[in-house]
């Protein structure tokens, strides 16, 4: 089965409570989120492990979201991939703003142990996931996903596609063009390709 089919498969599962499709999204995501929280949480005074809390915050309240049938118009990797963005930038968010008043509280720095529960499985979610979070409505859902579903479309080339989902996904040029097996110049070439067509697409 391919990639995106893979991914199909385990969003339809997850919506029907299959937690083994929801360890596999896990594997197929949390490294590539965990990079994204990084790079939101850059410059902020944290823990090396804050961006993991993050990510496993994130990606708890987007399980719990889904098997709610929150997000109708999710369908595979094309609308999962922005919708996890959301969740975690913002998740990322909430945890910079909660320090932020804790400062201001002149309360003493401490881990995010703080907010963790008994550490009982049938406890609520723990440590960030407790900070008050704005999860995306169905309806930020569905406009996200079809933001992205139409500029990927304007794309007009399944090559180019694939690569401006890689690069949200947080790959780098030269891991990009390991993929493609062609390259780095070649791979700068089609992303500035790809950023003119989005900018065309903006200024409309």
């Amino acid at each position: 089965m391919s990639s995106a089919g893979s991914v199909t498969a385990w969003i339809d599962g997850l919506k029907a409570g299959d937690h083994a499709a929801a360890q596999r999204l896990w594997e197929r995501y949390y490294e590539q989120l965990v990079r994204l929280a990084r790079k939101k949480l850059t410059g902020a005074r944290r823990r090396a492990a804050d961006e993991e809390d993050v990510v496993q915050s994130a990606l708890d309240s987007f399980y719990r979201s889904a098997a709610q049938g929150r997000f109708p118009q999710l369908r595979d990797r094309d609308n999962l991939w922005p919708l996890l963005i959301v969740i975690t930038e913002r998740k990322a968010f909430d945890l910079l703003q909660h320090e932020k008043r804790r400062k201001r509280g002149r309360g003493a720095v401490r881990g995010e142990s703080v907010f963790l529960g008994t550490g009982s499985p049938s406890a609520s979610e723990p440590g960030i996931g407790q900070i008050e979070g704005r999860e995306p409505t169905p309806e930020d859902a569905a406009q996200v996903a079809e933001e992205c579903e139409r500029l990927l479309e304007r794309l007009g080339d399944d090559e180019l596609r694939r690569m401006a989902l890689w690069k949200m996904e947080g790959f780098t040029n030269k891991e990009i063009a390991a993929k493609l097996g062609c390259a780095l110049a070649t791979v700068e070439r089609r992303l500035r390709l790809i950023r003119r067509i989005w900018e065309k697409e903006v200024e409309k």
